[in-house]
């Protein structure tokens, strides 16, 4: 398995998941500004219906229903040309009716005003669930005035500001996302399991080539020479990488045919070693505390 090209795949992956992403954010901007301008236009028409509809059933069938005033956000007031009188049931059932045909006014608060002072002189609260409703001094007829009809509906999501301030704050974090996390994919390194060898007499230890007959590495156009323990030590740690090798094995088979193992020995043999093998940072001739060494070779796949 091609370890690098399946890396790469995985980040390009995901740059074009942000770049998806960033452009939905963007699209989204727009389709905000489009729905927005939209609902209010539709809102308005319902709105104006309704003063039509309560003209309508006062037996007015020719004055204006004046333009719709947005007193604040969900918040309108219908307004009317001429006086007319009203019955608190009649318009409780005007108002529903119209806005039953509206999916999200569900929630809602009328208000009936005297224009005089703006005094509320019938007002009720709707809500999807019916047992909430709120609809006092029902059944009552008012006279003739010039009323103002305030309409409240209840938020059904964020507003248009909101969206706006969302979508600014949106693009710039998707972005910092994307930047921060494609940054963290770091490299993934591939632990060599086995001794590779490139023959019978030829290892392979990262970018060094290992020669334990002729006792050298090789890198590229530097050959290094081992002295008979460096060669030892190196050729054990080789044939078992990433392996803990017992510090005793090393002493044993290193020393062991001139009876006399100095303890100290052995690490001094290690640090030579290190130096060797500096030509490849991906070796690494790890102390295992208590234990022993270990010849650690990795690949960086990026």
């Amino acid at each position: 398995m091609n370890y690098k090209a399946f890396l790469n795949n995985r980040v390009q992956a995901f740059g074009a998941l942000i770049f998806l992403l960033l452009i939905s954010a963007v699209c989204a901007a727009f389709s905000f500004t489009d729905n927005d301008d939209f609902d209010k236009a539709r809102q308005e028409i319902m709105l104006r219906n309704i003063g039509h509809q309560v003209l309508l059933h006062a037996g007015d069938s020719t004055s204006r229903v004046l333009p719709v005033k947005k007193i604040a956000e969900n918040e309108y007031q219908l307004q009317f040309e001429n006086a007319f009188a009203f019955q608190s049931d009649s318009l409780v059932q005007i108002i529903s009716r119209s806005l039953a045909k509206n999916s999200v006014a569900h929630n809602y608060i009328v208000n009936v005003l005297n224009p005089s002072d703006n005094g509320v002189i019938f007002g009720y609260a709707i809500f999807s669930n019916k047992k909430d409703n709120i609809v006092p001094c029902s059944g009552r007829k008012q006279p003739k005035s010039r009323y103002l009809i305030d309409i409240k509906f209840q938020k059904a999501g964020i507003s248009t500001s909101q969206k706006s301030m969302l979508i600014a704050g949106g693009i710039p974090l998707l972005a910092f996302i994307g930047l921060v996390v494609s940054r963290s994919v770091k490299p993934r390194k591939k632990i060599l399991p086995e001794p590779e060898y490139i023959d019978k007499k030829h290892i392979c230890i990262g970018k060094i080539t290992f020669d334990p007959q002729k006792r050298q590495l090789i890198t590229g156009d530097v050959t290094t020479e081992l002295t008979v323990k460096e060669n030892k030590v190196l050729l054990i740690l080789a044939q078992s990488p990433n392996e803990i090798v017992e510090r005793s094995r090393l002493q044993k088979e290193i020393w062991e045919d001139e009876g006399v193992i100095v303890g100290r020995s052995l690490d001094v043999f290690i640090s030579k070693l290190r130096k060797k093998l500096e030509y490849d940072p991906m070796i690494k001739l790890i102390n295992i505390h208590g234990k022993g060494y270990k010849l650690q070779v990795e690949y960086d796949l990026a």
